[in-house]
């Protein structure tokens, strides 16, 4: 299972929005077959296994990250080519959450005399996952936000200021978070100020993530280097149909998406992009942005780079809460994992919550 997890991360930048899958078919102790599911429409990982075993695969034992399918998608399902090749015995390391499948994959396969397992490393395949559970289960993807910021918490100083406070190891490190997210959001004061592209850079990837832009009143320019690339969804609360033409014809997809108090609804954003196959979301932004973000409970995941500096009190936040007043007001966080990326520091956290 382990090898079969191992050939999964293999399409951690292309699988999606279908979940990165490994398996590994044994008989009589040796890997007769292997395989992993590159992209969506592409053979899934069972398929690549069998191909590779032939008719070793008969009395075998496959080893696969994820409940073999039991559905008709663009490829044929998975749980019928294991009982068509002679597979005897399935260990699954978690049930697939897809409602098309969920246990059904699984149910097929012992009505067809196979045995089958359920539940080995299930929290590491899970975790390689993570992202298409949180759609499957809640319509939602896993929303991770980067930032960059001093060892005092600053992101960049009052003026604006902010190239470079992490080193270049860091910012590196920073494309391979793109490139296995399915999108990139951003708030329009970081456009404004930095006329970023988001886009993923120094990595082989065969595709490049979606990029957004919470914008409340359309000020995205229509020369922004973000326009310059296809994929790029804009969000607003105005209904200028001016504003919404011109970025249209720069192609952009603009939506209207107002809340009761006039700004973009940002779970609505989120279910969108989870509507549209974005497993994970990587938010790029600034404190205004983040702070939101924090305040309506729709940050899963924290990426903190911290750089050994102190930028001082007057510089700006990671993110915008207002006054706390108690502190069971506080955003409580559980360390995920800590380590040095060149001269700074990177941090994991998740976000407690419930």
């Amino acid at each position: 299972m382990a090898q079969a997890l191992r050939l999964a991360e293999r399409g951690l930048y292309s699988a999606s929005p279908n979940p990165r899958v490994g398996c590994v078919l044994v008989r009589n102790g040796n890997v007769v077959g292997e395989g992993w599911h590159e992209r969506a429409g592409e053979p899934h990982a069972e398929a690549h296994a069998l191909r590779a075993a032939g008719e070793a695969a008969r009395g075998a034992t496959a080893y696969v990250t994820l409940e073999p399918c039991s559905h008709q998608g663009r490829t044929p399902p998975c749980a019928d080519a294991l009982i068509e090749a002679g597979v005897a015995r399935v260990v699954a390391a978690v049930h697939d959450p897809n409602p098309q499948v969920a246990g059904q994959g699984i149910a097929k396969l012992r009505a067809a005399g196979v045995e089958v397992e359920c539940g080995l490393m299930e929290t590491a395949a899970r975790e390689l996952n993570i992202g298409f559970f949180a759609r499957m289960t809640r319509d939602m993807p896993w929303v991770r936000s980067k930032i960059a910021a001093s060892l005092d918490g600053r992101t960049a100083l009052n003026n604006g200021e902010s190239k470079w406070i992490t080193g270049e190891a860091a910012r590196q490190d920073v494309q391979q978070w793109r490139a296995r997210s399915c999108a990139v959001l951003t708030g329009i004061g970081t456009v404004l100020a930095d006329d970023p592209q988001l886009s993923v850079r120094g990595i082989a990837t065969t595709r490049q993530p979606l990029r957004a832009v919470v914008d409340n009143a359309l000020r995205l320019p229509p020369k922004a280097r973000l326009l310059q690339q296809r994929g790029v969804m804009v969000y607003t609360a105005t209904h200028d149909a001016e504003k919404v033409g011109v970025l249209e014809q720069a192609g952009a997809c603009v939506m209207v998406l107002p809340d009761a108090s006039g700004q973009v609804n940002m779970a609505v954003v989120l279910r969108d992009l989870a509507a549209q196959g974005c497993n994970e979301v990587l938010v790029e932004a600034g404190g205004k942005l983040n702070g939101a973000l924090f305040k309506e409970g729709l940050v899963d995941e924290l990426v903190l780079y911290l750089a050994p500096q102190l930028l001082g009190d007057m510089a700006r936040g990671m993110a915008r809460l207002g006054e706390l007043t108690s502190l069971d007001q506080r955003i409580e966080l559980e360390w995920k994992d800590v380590r040095h990326v060149g001269r700074d520091l990177r941090i994991v956290a998740r976000v407690k919550k419930g």
